[in-house]
């Protein structure tokens, strides 16, 4: 995890911190990175992705009045852009809104539909716990009201939601997401678009397994999935 955040660094290393007598505190640990330059800048550009203003049916925003209670019954999707050194491509992911987990995500040349229904499917192939109702967020661009991916919705039995217009804080999370791969996972561009494919497999389980969340009160999303289990259990 080479830009992850201070908070979230003090986190993971505090246990070997008190190991070596060490006893400061977050506060100076951002003090000490920052008198040696290490603090993360975080990187600000735009490449739309979204295109909203086409025929296709929209759908309601189920999500303005209740939030997720427990895992796999959200799912929020986006479509983001990242390059390689042969270009610019498009990774378009599959987010469990409760847990935080990337379910599903798929590496393109194009924003063409076929390739948005690939990160569902493979989101959806390992889901055995599913809640008796799930969702599917999006925002309103044309790969996810096209008829191509709504039948792939209707398959699984997955109502689809959709953002109000141009407000892309509905559909934040999905957002974060993409922003957490990119400013934190893939800081090294890539040759190929094979290799880029690589990086982000690998980045998606450190993120999965070993990134603790703020929101998650410090669980990373794989811990957070296993808490939500054993609840749902019990």
């Amino acid at each position: 995890m080479p830009s992850i955040g201070t908070r979230k660094l003090y986190w993971l290393i505090k246990p070997k911190l008190l190991e070596q007598g060490l006893k400061f505190g977050r506060d100076q640990l951002f003090k000490i990175l920052k008198e040696r330059n290490l603090l993360i800048q975080p990187k600000r550009r735009y490449t739309k992705t979204t295109d909203s203003k086409h025929w296709m049916k929209k759908h309601p925003n189920l999500l303005k009045d209740c939030s997720p209670i427990q895992a796999n019954e959200v799912f929020v999707s986006d479509i983001t852009y990242v390059e390689s050194a042969e270009g610019v491509h498009y990774l378009s992911l599959v987010t469990d809104a409760y847990t935080r987990q990337i379910k599903g995500y798929r590496l393109s040349s194009d924003m063409r539909a076929e390739n948005v229904v690939q990160a569902l499917h493979m989101a959806m192939k390992h889901i055995k716990d599913r809640a008796t109702t799930l969702i599917h967020h999006s925002d309103r661009g044309s790969q996810y009201c096209s008829e191509l991916y709504q039948s792939a919705l209707q398959h699984y039995d997955i109502s689809p939601s959709m953002t109000d217009g141009g407000d892309c804080y509905q559909n934040a999370l999905a957002e974060r997401i993409n922003g957490i791969l990119k400013q934190e996972f893939l800081t090294t561009r890539c040759k190929t678009m094979r290799e880029l494919d690589h990086l982000i497999a690998e980045s998606i389980v450190v993120y999965n397994c070993y990134r603790p969340h703020l929101s998650l009160e410090m669980l990373t999303p794989d811990q957070m999935y296993q808490k939500a289990k054993t609840e749902l259990i019990a």
